[in-house]
């Protein structure tokens, strides 16, 4: 893999008159996990839509794995796999065939096995043969996880994985996120939720504007975060008051 498991650099895109890209740069190495923040319609979407080939940008560039996602969009869908804000789950269908039924299509032998392999390391062999439709959200969410590991991609985009989950299922996936990362799979992700940003990220972006207006690690962005006010104890920033100020700021410019 090449030092930079997705590069972007320049990145634009607009929608009839509504300009949401405005020239993102952004760089995630091999094993990172990356959290794009940003408010809604800021243009996170469009970013993982872009680098998974389901969007063409109209200036600048974009590669996956040292691939570029115009020139060659084949070789980027054979690295990646996307995990969108809702879980591709057929509910009719087994835990087990949902597996089986993205290694037939992606072409991947012995199915039966990488399933079986799959549904162990998500906890989900209990539940192996209950069809899908009886799952929780967190165990959907985790079969779904499971589901864009056939293949072992070595890059992961995950869309807002946790919207609409409870909190132990937030859990639950949080868990399987950092597992992934710890056996060096590459994850850009993007939320709404700023504690999910704290918890998993070796860095933050915040997107705002249509560019990049901060990127580095929560402890990088406290720095930007006026001192703290010293009264009885001092108060530390949390990235929710990091990204307000942050957001404040870009918009002064």
């Amino acid at each position: 893999m090449p030092d930079e498991a997705i590069l972007i650099q320049g990145l634009t895109k607009a929608f009839k008159d509504n300009q949401v890209l405005k020239g993102v740069d952004l760089a995630v190495a091999p094993g990172e996990i990356v959290a794009l923040l940003g408010s809604n319609g800021a243009g996170k979407t469009t970013i993982i839509n872009i680098l998974s080939t389901l969007m063409r940008p109209d200036g600048g560039s974009a590669s996956v794995c040292g691939y570029d996602v115009v020139a060659q969009p084949a070789k980027v869908r054979e690295c990646i796999s996307l995990t969108g804000q809702f879980a591709a789950v057929d509910d009719i269908l087994t835990g087990r065939e949902n597996i089986e039924l993205i290694a037939a299509l992606r072409s991947v032998p012995k199915p039966k096995e990488v399933a079986t392999a799959l549904l162990e390391r998500f906890a989900l062999t209990e539940a192996a043969d209950k069809r899908a439709a009886v799952y929780s959200g967190g165990m959907k969410r985790r079969l779904d996880i499971a589901m864009s590991l056939v293949g072992a991609p070595p890059v992961i985009f995950l869309d807002e994985p946790t919207t609409g989950l409870d909190p132990e299922g937030r859990l639950e996936v949080w868990r399987t996120i950092k597992e992934l990362a710890g056996g060096g799979t590459t994850i850009l992700l993007t939320t709404q939720y700023l504690d999910e940003a704290e918890q998993l990220a070796h860095r933050i972006a915040i997107l705002h504007g249509g560019v990049i207006i901060a990127d580095g690690t929560l402890e990088e962005l406290k720095k930007l975060f006026p001192p703290a006010q010293v009264e009885y104890v001092e108060k530390q920033p949390s990235l929710e008051d990091i990204f307000l100020a942050i957001i404040g700021h870009g918009e002064g410019n």
